[in-house]
């Protein structure tokens, strides 16, 4: 399809477009064409090709919004970026970047995704761009972070070399989502954990495919005495995701242990053939489904709800509550999930029975650190709440206390933030009738 594209860029028989989508096309140098479309186009994708840099005189996409060139072996992010005057995303994941020039960043820059490559510093200009609200780091070789970021929502910097983490993160008044396993400052130790052989497994058809590996249904025949049980089996890619690494995933989940309103781990998968990781985990109720979808392109860091979409007041609440109750039991663990959402929440679809989901941001902390930084994680919920709340009758009395709760959990005063086993104490258990 993107070779059929290049064509008809080339033939001009895209006049108008919007979009320009050219990955894995072989391209060693960026096609003059797309000059042509200057006048419309916003999105542009050029991943999976041999591009070194772009032209200097790219700002003439003044209507450029969002470009992604991840994959290509860029050593250096390239300045001509911030000459773009629209230009709020930027995506050059796996490029080999080891430099990020401060003239590379355009006013707007709203999301920036610079995961798995070779970054040891970055600008303070950085700091300097009010809008951006989302920052995927994971996977370079940073050690600090520059000041500022004061719209920063969601961050990721597992798998660098943070010896300290920023003094300011713990005390950042919008900071919601943070990520970041796998630096010498966390405190990543795999869990003993049951070990469960390939050879007791019998492997069913996939249930769904994440960044981090595929997972599938499964049956578990533990051994003699013991019936066959149904379960989920989550095989992993080993790849660097845009969360961090797999392994860190994998000790979170273990570490979480059992709880009625969170996808945990039974145990670990050993003797693969081909020596693939994986997890073993209960399976969800057959007709459960996330209760919405990730974030845009347009939504940068709030997800996309299905349209339509109504909750009752019980069901809001259970909701909430079950959240609640997921995070309280992994904070009182030292597990920051990072990644609190409503597509990370398996719901019933009806009632508001549901588990919090996916661990792939997940970090372990010691238990002082913990109680500080699921401060910020109270953000996440609150802004949660806020969704389910919109969703839900707005007069219905029973959902004063959940607005109460929304609303002391996103105070920009974190020390004021109440934790998550208190906030499951103040909502109701269920819903007068």
């Amino acid at each position: 399809m993107s070779l059929a594209t290049l064509t008809e860029l080339r033939r001009g028989t895209l006049a108008g477009a919007r979009e320009l989508r050219l990955p894995g096309c072989g391209l060693t140098e960026f096609p003059p064409e797309i000059f042509g479309l200057a006048e419309t186009l916003e999105v542009l994708d050029l991943g999976g090709n041999a591009l070194t840099e772009l032209p200097k005189d790219l700002g003439r996409l003044t209507r450029l919004r969002v470009i992604f060139g991840s994959g290509n072996p860029f050593a250096r992010l390239p300045p001509a970026l911030g000459d773009c005057p629209a230009l709020s995303q930027i995506g050059f994941r796996g490029c080999g970047l080891m430099e990020v020039p401060a003239e590379a960043l355009p006013p707007r820059l709203r999301w920036l995704t610079l995961t798995d490559n070779r970054i040891t510093a970055l600008p303070a200009a950085l700091g300097e761009r009010p809008a951006l609200a989302k920052l995927m780091l994971a996977g370079n070789a940073l050690q600090a972070l520059p000041e500022g970021l004061s719209g920063l929502e969601l961050l990721r910097i597992g798998a660098n070399r943070f010896e300290t983490l920023p003094g300011w993160l713990e005390s950042h008044p919008r900071l919601a989502w943070l990520g970041l396993a796998g630096n010498p400052c966390d405190q990543f130790a795999p869990p003993e954990a049951p070990r469960m052989p390939w050879a007791a497994l019998e492997l069913g058809p996939p249930l769904g495919q994440g960044a981090s590996g595929l997972v599938h249904q499964a049956v578990w025949r533990p051994g003699p005495g013991h019936p066959p049980r149904d379960v989920a089996l989550k095989l992993f890619k080993g790849a660097m995701t845009s969360d961090g690494l797999p392994r860190h995933e994998m000790a979170a989940c273990l570490a979480a242990g059992a709880h009625p309103w969170l996808v945990g781990a039974i145990g670990r998968l050993v003797d693969h053939p081909e020596g693939t990781e994986g997890l073993l985990m209960p399976l969800i109720p057959a007709g459960w489904r996330a209760l919405a979808g990730p974030p845009s392109l347009e939504s940068c860091t709030r997800d996309v709800y299905a349209p339509g979409l109504r909750l009752t007041a019980p069901a809001a609440l259970g909701l909430a509550r079950r959240v609640a109750g997921a995070l309280a039991h992994l904070h009182g663990r030292g597990v920051l999930h990072g990644d609190v959402y409503a597509h990370n929440t398996l719901w019933d679809g009806a009632a508001g029975e549901a588990v919090l989901s996916d661990f792939g941001a997940a970090s372990l902390l010691p238990l002082d650190a913990a109680a500080r930084f699921t401060r910020l994680e109270a953000r996440a919920f609150g802004l949660l709440a806020e969704e389910l709340l919109a969703l839900a009758p707005a007069k219905d009395p029973a959902l004063a206390l959940l607005r109460e709760v929304a609303a002391r959990c996103l105070t920009p005063r974190l020390a004021e933030r109440p934790p998550m086993a208190e906030v499951l104490r103040a909502l109701p258990a269920s819903h007068p009738r």
